[in-house]
């Protein structure tokens, strides 16, 4: 099993991918600014998850050494800060970044602009020796750190440019049970992808749901 490192793993988006992620039987481990935050966060999860769920925390740098596959998970105006500070720790993994650069205002989400064209370019200009993976923009963290629901369904599209790194990451998506990884593209291609993210906020707004995406005839 891949030992699986949440970046930001303290939010709700953290939280519910390392929930079904340790679910699926994957050690994972909860990353923070703070090391004893992601110590008392990864203690509340693993009490709601069956014994021998391997669910730990610590600071997001020593996440980042421990873990052989990284999960960017912080907001977008923390993102580059972040990981200007993990190249070296991250060298050499797959580090799959699923951060929406999003705004709200009155009139609800809207994609905000990033110099590098998305979250994903970001993090790759950030960390040149890592493959980065962009994966997981769509699905609502109230379903994944749901315990009543027992299957997501949805599917994830996956994008980067090394191919090896797309096929580990689309794999472990199916880990999860419901989801299915759909390779999407180049990495150049995921400013739409993170920008679909506020249509589809707009869409469980409007309906109070929480829709994620499926990819037909494939």
């Amino acid at each position: 099993m891949t030992i699986l490192g949440f970046l930001g793993g303290t939010g709700d988006q953290g939280r519910g991918l390392a929930r079904r992620f340790a679910l699926a039987g994957h050690p994972v481990l909860l990353g923070s600014r703070s090391a004893e935050r992601a110590v008392a966060t990864a203690d509340e999860l693993r009490a709601g998850l069956p014994a021998g769920a391997s669910v730990a925390g610590a600071g997001n740098a020593e996440v980042a050494a421990r873990c052989e596959v990284a999960v960017v998970a912080v907001p977008y105006d923390g993102h580059a800060g972040l990981l200007a500070g993990l190249a070296e720790p991250l060298r050499g993994k797959i580090v799959v970044d699923c951060v929406n650069p999003l705004g709200f205002d009155g009139k609800g989400a809207y994609a905000l602009d990033v110099p590098e064209g998305s979250a994903a370019e970001q993090a790759a200009a950030l960390l040149p020796e890592s493959s980065v993976v962009a994966a997981f923009h769509h699905i609502s963290a109230v379903l994944l750190l749901d315990p009543a629901v027992g299957a997501v369904d949805t599917d994830v599209l996956v994008l980067g440019d090394d191919r090896e790194a797309t096929d580990a990451v689309q794999e472990l998506v199916g880990a999860i049970a419901g989801m299915r990884g759909i390779y999407a593209g180049r990495l150049r291609n995921a400013r739409q992808v993170e920008a679909l993210t506020a249509n589809l906020i707009s869409v469980n707004r409007r309906y109070k749901a929480h829709a994620g995406i499926r990819v037909t005839d494939v």
